[in-house]
């Protein structure tokens, strides 16, 4: 290792990109800075590539509070400056730069009485920044996120499994807020003159402030390993220990693929896109993982490109919701599917009409067929279907005594075929059942199939390796 630290530094030295008295470049780098709104706290996570130390200080008229990082440089989508407009009710906005040599600068520009905790996380290596509402006198003392929720969501950071170590879940969304996504640090959202920002006081270089002391201990984590699966056994995925981090929800069809319609006039397009903003902000606010949507508007979007963002993405679960119709006005309940070449001939009708809109050729059966088969990630989606079907089971048994118990099935979905990760299909209801489709037309119905499916997910993400806040001795 001291040989290729050595062989760096004499590279650096001859392309000539080193000109400053000290030829040794920073150790580390903050890799990212996120955040996140939840209905009473704002959250920020500040990545780091590797274990460091922070001081921090407060700052008024304006608000705002920053946090230096020694021995560490930005190099944020490989830029050297960042800064993101939040505007949200406690963080107005986020600016990083390198104020001093090897010094990464992270200022946070806050609303008026804003309380300020924070607290570093492991694996990897993290600041976790939480904001509520408060008397905003300076910096609390350091308060330990026993909440996994205050995990910061991205490429890297595993999830830690949904609900450890915090007494209640928290708040469901109101039904008709959309939800608000992750933030990853983008330099082309930078306002011109990040670093200096005309209004950054000269204090606020700290250059006559005492420097506070370094960060308190962080709480320590330990993983979990996966539980079997419900066959008895342990996939690859469990065996290796691997975690959900990013979750893509695909809201089917859209732009001018209506879906099916009720008697009523309930578009499927206009129900599945709604929910599914539902269920990504719940497993943003409670499970603390990366939501991408295949879409977030009546945007048409073909079959195989749906799938190609969750890979694109290196997405770890992908969730497709839909809605059923049937013949048969009677035919009422919730079905999930998971990839298979095979299925029931309802099934097969079932995939029929949702891969209407699929662009492939019979030419390519063969390349479908093949992908299918060496689909690697089949038991997980079984597991995965279960949990989901099962959740969705129970909400529709309380409104639907009589309807049966539709289960888990596989079909060839093109939307599934291809996926790198666990993916599953989900009809949360029949709209060509009148009283179904009644139910579904309600907000306040949705929200409750949004949470039947998230609980799903939740389960399911239980059952894998995860982190959680070790117990206090």
């Amino acid at each position: 290792m001291k040989a290729i630290a050595a062989f760096t530094v004499s590279v650096t030295l001859l392309m000539g990109q080193s000109d400053k008295p000290s030829s040794r470049s920073a150790a580390r780098a903050v890799v990212a800075v996120r955040h996140w709104s939840l209905s009473d706290a704002t959250r920020v996570a500040i990545e780091v590539n590797g274990p460091f130390e922070f001081r921090t200080d407060r700052l008024h008229n304006p608000e705002r509070v920053y946090f230096d990082i020694p021995n560490t440089r930005p190099h944020i989508d490989a830029k050297r400056s960042y800064g993101e407009d939040v505007n949200d009710k406690l963080l107005q906005r986020i600016r990083v730069a390198e104020t001093t040599h090897d010094i990464t600068r992270v200022v946070l520009d806050l609303a008026a009485n804003v309380d300020v905790t924070t607290s570093k996380l492991t694996n990897p290596q993290r600041l976790i920044v939480e904001l509520r509402m408060g008397g905003a006198t300076g910096i609390p003392p350091e308060a330990p996120v026993t909440d996994p929720s205050a995990r910061p969501v991205g490429p890297k950071p595993p999830v830690s499994a949904p609900g450890a170590g915090k007494p209640a879940p928290a708040p469901a969304p109101a039904p008709t807020k959309t939800p608000a996504k992750t933030q990853v640090a983008r330099t082309e959202d930078r306002a011109p003159g990040v670093a200096p920002d005309p209004r950054t006081p000269p204090e606020d270089a700290a250059a006559d402030s005492p420097v506070p002391p370094a960060a308190a201990a962080p709480p320590e984590e330990v993983g979990k390993a996966a539980r079997h699966t419900s066959a008895g056994t342990n996939s690859l995925i469990r065996t290796l220990g691997l975690k959900i981090n990013r979750v893509v929800i695909d809201p089917g069809h859209g732009g001018h693929d209506n879906g099916t319609e009720g008697a009523k006039g309930l578009v499927e397009k206009e129900l599945v896109l709604d929910v599914a903003l539902r269920v990504g902000q719940l497993v943003e606010d409670r499970m603390g993982a990366e939501v991408i949507y295949t879409r977030t508007d009546d945007t048409f979007v073909p079959l195989e490109g749906r799938t190609a963002l969750a890979n694109e993405k290196k997405a770890d679960l992908f969730l497709s919701i839909h809605a059923n119709s049937s013949p048969i006005p009677q035919i009422a309940g919730v079905e999930t599917f998971y990839l298979n070449i095979n299925g029931s001939k309802d099934a097969m009708d079932v995939a029929a009409r949702e891969n209407a809109s699929a662009q492939k050729s019979i030419f390519e059966l063969q390349d479908l067929i093949r992908k299918i088969t060496l689909h690697d990630k089949s038991e997980e989606s079984h597991e995965f279907a279960k949990r989901v079907q099962a959740s969705l089971y129970s909400l529709t048994s309380k409104n639907f005594p009589a309807a049966k118990d539709r289960g888990v099935k596989t079909a060839p979905f093109v939307v599934l075929i291809g996926a790198n990760m666990p993916s599953v299909l989900a009809e949360i209801g029949f709209v060509s059942n009148s009283k179904e489709e009644v139910l579904l037309k309600k907000s306040d119905y949705r929200q409750k199939v949004a949470e039947a499916v998230y609980k799903g997910m939740e389960k399911y993400t239980e059952s894998l390796s995860h982190f959680q806040v070790a117990a206090s001795r």
